[in-house]
């Protein structure tokens, strides 16, 4: 059997020399009953291993079975996996299949094993050791055939070491093991990569492609990619949408991917503050709340400096703040210390009014353009366009 015509039919895209050694054991292991452990970064792929492996078994023709382990409840795990019996626990009102005898004859993913509680883990070590079970709630031992391939992104000696995860497990899973390589150890793949995510993408939405610069493409290969091929994916997807020059730079490309070291994903850098175009609404009034706080003291400030002033403000001597809040002699007059103001502002006000207020004033301070209101706020150009239609501010 030839790589390529694994790669083709399983859409893998890429020549790494890891990675053709990961399909190459997948499929020399598949005729065999033996048990596979995957390893590698979460994104790497690692769902298409036990696929390979069910289609070139001679389990192909029967139930080929996926369950995320991390995304069950430890209270039901026990059931999902093997079952339960009608009146075992609340709600169980019926009897029900596991997922080891829905999958009997067949090949059973278990992916994110590593999550699973160590009471299932002995459960576990005993129905790949004996091919028995029994039903949460029975007494009733039964065998199942079934061809485990379990796959994980933790470490799982370390997991040993710190007694989440059982030794003889381990090396029970892991007869044959499988890693995947990451995205930045793939360099020569991960333009090939960008390539087919961009016409996959065109073609589904009837766009054209996306395209690099020689640059673009330089920084692509140099990228770290933490979250691997699913995040790329991803940056491919925002470029297609967002970007209108279909061409992009390396200065549009670094917009889009995270800064080295940053644990936000997915964020955007450059001119603006990383992450600035998926800042929640709170991280938003935070900020809007703290330019109050700046404006304010800027008010203090200059009324501490016009102590002792004849009172006589003429109109060419009207001081403005920085940011352009204007104090009229009227304000200087006024027999409402702007410190009691500042002290009114910490109380309960509504969200939406703070938010047009403060970026209706910094859009009049800016004669109406976007860009530079947005660097003003601290926030990015697009999460300012969103905030003005969803309050609506004209």
């Amino acid at each position: 059997m030839e790589l390529n015509q694994i790669k083709q039919r399983f859409g893998i895209i890429g020549n790494d020399p890891e990675l053709d050694r990961a399909l190459e054991i997948a499929w020399q292991v598949a005729p065999t009953n033996l048990s596979v452990l995957v390893t590698g970064e979460s994104g790497t792929g690692k769902e298409v291993i036990p696929q390979i492996i069910h289609q070139y078994s001679a389990r192909k023709h029967n139930v080929y079975l996926a369950l995320n382990c991390g995304g069950i409840p430890e209270g039901t795990i026990d059931s999902e996996l093997f079952g339960h019996e009608k009146g075992s626990f609340t709600g169980a009102i019926e009897t029900r299949k596991g997922y080891f005898e829905e999958a009997d004859g067949g090949t059973l993913f278990l992916d994110e094993v590593a999550e699973l509680p160590l009471s299932t883990q002995v459960r576990l070590l005993r129905v790949l050791q004996t091919g028995e079970f029994i039903k949460v709630g029975s007494a009733k031992v039964q065998k199942t055939n079934v061809r485990v391939v379990a796959a994980t992104n933790v470490n799982l000696l370390g997991a040993i070491r710190d007694g989440k995860f059982r030794e003889d497990l381990y090396y029970r899973l892991c007869t044959v093991p499988i890693t995947m390589p990451p995205l930045r150890e793939r360099k020569g793949d991960i333009h090939l990569l960008f390539r087919k995510f961009a016409l996959d993408f065109s073609d589904q939405n009837m766009v054209p492609p996306v395209r690099l610069t020689p640059d673009a493409q330089e920084l692509l290969r140099n990228y770290r990619w933490p979250g691997n091929v699913r995040q790329l994916q991803s940056v491919v997807a925002r470029l297609s949408v967002l970007e209108t020059n279909r061409t992009v730079t390396a200065e549009v490309l670094a917009r889009y991917l995270p800064a080295e070291g940053s644990s936000a994903l997915p964020v955007r850098t450059g001119t603006g503050e990383a992450g600035a175009d998926y800042l929640s609404d709170r991280d938003i009034i935070y900020k809007i709340l703290y330019q109050l706080r700046k404006e304010i003291d800027g008010l203090n400030q200059r009324l501490d400096a016009l102590q002792g002033y004849d009172g006589a403000i003429h109109e060419n001597e009207t001081p403005e703040h920085a940011t352009g809040l204007i104090i009229s002699p009227e304000d200087v007059h006024s027999t409402t210390p702007v410190h009691e103001t500042a002290a009114h502002l910490e109380e309960p006000v509504s969200i939406q009014d703070v938010s047009a207020e403060l970026i209706r004033k910094a859009l009049e301070r800016n004669g109406g353009r976007r860009k530079p209101a947005a660097e003003e706020l601290g926030i990015s150009e697009r999460t300012l366009y969103r905030k003005i239609k969803e309050l609506d501010i004209r």
